[in-house]
């Protein structure tokens, strides 16, 4: 692959080696900033021939503390190649018309998202929407004359007068703003270029003001008390298919329903409205019939419990369940000539599976090693691209024909850790204490002593339905490799609630969160301790979020690790539950209110046993995080100081719920760093500032 050498990439480069031989000084090859930099791929998507594709790959720019994104092309037979530059923000959300002639994207070059198009030839990208609230979602029509938008309401007039008066403040969750369904015309050859026209002002006509083009007016397609949330056209171009709720916050998403309006008409022509949550899948080939996703009337246990998917037939009768022996959530649905496709995992691998309408089998289509990421058709269906990694790659980009199945991997992303020392992978299983079936991945140095005892450092996923995997660059806020490097090994536990094992798995830590997940840890603890690779005098652990929780449950009720720390963790079920912006997460894992079992509330929070803490203790926290919001982080704070335990709280000034800036991942990587260097291996480092 090709990379385009700019300023930008200089500089990254360059502050990349200065921050890499300050490192250096503490032992490691591979420097923090190395894997903060290091690019990575998103998802293929195919012309409608099947003979090129496009995808975006992002990179870190470390002058403006930002990620960027931009789009890249391979044609059939060529090397792949930057299509876009954007000297601001980033290009995202590629698609193809469909007749191949044009790649549609959205970018924020002028501060608000719009819709630029490019010729896949390559020259200069145009823009071809100018939205006063900017654009949210786009899809082509099957035409290829139009696209369907959702755009944000403006702000009310009526709000406005009211901020100038009173000032800044709003009513718990009635903070937000609706989005709708618009369509936009698209006529590129009737609009003229910048510069060829000029803008005269309105008052001095005979004065230009500036460059200026006529943009298409957007026309509105819903309206009503409720926000568009997901849409795609009809194949037949005729109607559109939404997910609509009650407003955008995350806790009204379980009320979520399915319109099919008629664009012609705007008349509404089919509903799904149950109880919880409905999510638009696919629609068939012919228009006729739509896939669904649905939890029914279960409004009480939809985080864990497996989504049921439906075909709903557009012109009558009952809709009927599919794929009802799968045991596992599905995603990424496709229906094309070729059949219906979905995404899943399996255990440690996500794999790709195809369903036979007429049997009903489900039949796995990549062969169970790699893991899969986002993938594509052909129109016809009859070529796939997909994203893929493994427990020694990179995520790369493979192309195939469905029939023989021959991927072709078009992407070396994996050239950039070709000299690493990466992490060795081994998936490892054992019996958790009530004889659960537990798997984790344990991470070893290249240079693995089985007759040796090593450090051991236990880390977290968050979720609690996320999914550790094999990989050669773990990490994100951890030093995993320059650990790795240092001696020492890391085990991440797909604790009870993980994806990948099923519904039943996933529903045993209902109403024993913290204590089960304890029991899943401490059990895969003791199981490499008992195989010798352990020193159980050198242990630690750390997670975030879901994995920050129990990362302080361990803080409170075990004395076995030498340092923990708690990454935007949960310390007291009633302090989250009062403060997060979702809810029902809590009562339905815990089945109940805390003023309805408060009982359970005590027995799954770490501040109830917050005096038998002895565990040295980083916190660390974004300073607006509403998902697990910051006094959660003070209390476990003061109960460790007042118990006189070793602890520290780090604030990341202006971000939520994760780190999603360079510069403060870096501080966070250092922070970690610092805290088990010190607790595990006694071992004082500077935090270093540069001269």
């Amino acid at each position: 692959m090709k990379y385009i050498c700019t300023l930008k990439t200089l500089l990254t480069i360059w502050l990349a080696c200065i921050f890499g031989l300050v490192f250096a000084q503490n032992g490691a090859s591979i420097s923090f900033e190395q894997v903060i930099a290091l690019r990575s791929i998103g998802t293929p998507i195919l012309s409608p021939d099947g003979k090129h594709l496009v995808y975006t790959v992002g990179s870190t720019d470390w002058k403006d503390n930002s990620y960027d994104t931009e789009i890249w092309l391979a044609r059939e037979g060529e090397e792949a190649f930057q299509l876009t530059r954007s000297t601001k923000g980033s290009s995202t959300s590629p698609k193809w018309s469909p007749d191949g002639k044009w790649i549609a994207f959205t970018s924020s070059r002028n501060d608000k998202s719009q819709i630029f198009v490019i010729r896949p030839n390559g020259g200069e990208a145009q823009q071809i929407s100018n939205e006063d609230e900017g654009v949210g979602g786009f899809e082509w029509s099957p035409d290829g004359k139009q696209f369907a938008i959702t755009k944000q309401e403006p702000e009310d007039k009526e709000e406005k007068k009211r901020k100038e008066r009173y000032g800044g403040w709003a009513a718990d969750d009635a903070e937000y703003r609706l989005s709708h369904l618009w369509l936009l015309e698209f006529k590129p050859d009737m609009m003229p270029s910048p510069g060829e026209l000029p803008c005269y002002d309105e008052k001095k006509d005979s004065t230009v003001k500036s460059d200026c083009i006529t943009y298409p007016k957007s026309t509105r397609l819903t309206g009503g008390s409720f926000t568009v949330s997901g849409f795609d056209w009809s194949p037949d171009g005729k109607m559109i298919v939404y997910n609509r709720q009650p407003n955008p916050l995350i806790n009204y998403s379980m009320y979520s329903d399915i319109e099919v309006i008629d664009v012609a008409s705007k008349q509404i022509k089919y509903k799904v409205a149950n109880p919880s949550v409905d999510n638009y899948a696919a629609w068939s080939p012919d228009s006729k019939k739509l896939l669904y996703t649905s939890s029914l009337d279960d409004t009480t246990s939809f985080y864990y419990k497996n989504d049921k998917l439906f075909v709903a037939d557009l012109t009558g009768g009952k809709p009927i369940s599919i794929a009802q022996d799968f045991d596992e959530d599905i995603g990424s649905i496709v229906w094309n000539d070729s059949g219906i496709f979905f995404a899943a995992f399996q255990r440690t691998k996500r794999q790709l599976f195809r369903i036979d309408m007429s049997s009903g089998q489900i039949k796995a289509l990549t062969n169970g090693k790699d893991i899969l990421g986002g993938y594509s058709f052909s129109k016809d269906g009859k070529i796939l691209a997909y994203s893929a990694s493994t427990a020694t790659t990179l995520s790369e980009i493979f192309k195939t024909p469905l029939l023989t199945f021959k991927p072709v991997q078009l992407t070396n992303m994996s050239k950039q850790i070709a000299n690493w020392k990466t992490a060795v992978s081994e998936v490892i299983t054992w019996k958790s204490k009530d004889g659960a079936e537990i798997e984790g991945v344990l991470h070893k140095p290249q240079n693995f002593d089985p007759s040796k005892k090593y450090p051991l450092l236990v880390m977290i996923h968050g979720g609690p339905t996320g999914i550790d995997l094999p990989q050669p660059v773990p990490g994100s806020v951890y030093p995993v490799l320059q650990w790795l490097e240092k001696g020492a090994l890391v085990l991440r536990v797909n604790y009870r609630g993980s994806a990948g094992y099923g519904e039943k798995f996933r529903s045993l830590n209902v109403r024993n969160l913290g204590v089960g997940d304890m029991w899943d840890v401490m059990s895969g603890v003791d199981f490499l301790i008992a195989r010798g690779s352990v020193d159980p005098d050198r242990m630690g652990c750390m997670g975030w979020s879901q994995g920050g929780y129990i990362s302080a449950f361990l803080t409170t009720n075990t004395d076995r690790f030498k340092a923990i720390s708690v990454g935007a963790g949960i310390s007291n079920w009633m302090t989250y539950y009062v403060n997060t912006d979702i809810h029902p997460f809590t009562r339905q894992y815990l089945q109940a209110t805390p003023w309805d079992d408060p009982e359970i509330y005590r027995k799954t929070s770490p501040m109830s046993t917050i005096k038998n803490a002895k565990t040295p203790t980083l916190i660390q926290h974004g300073e607006f995080d509403r998902r697990v919001p910051i006094p959660n982080a003070y209390e476990l704070l003061q109960g460790l100081q007042d118990n006189q335990v070793p602890a520290k709280l780090v604030v990341y000034k202006g971000f939520g719920h994760g780190i999603n800036k360079p510069k403060e991942r870096l501080a966070a990587l250092w922070h970690n760093w610092q805290w088990f260097n010190k607790y595990v291996w006694g071992e004082e480092v500077e935090l270093p500032v540069g001269k």
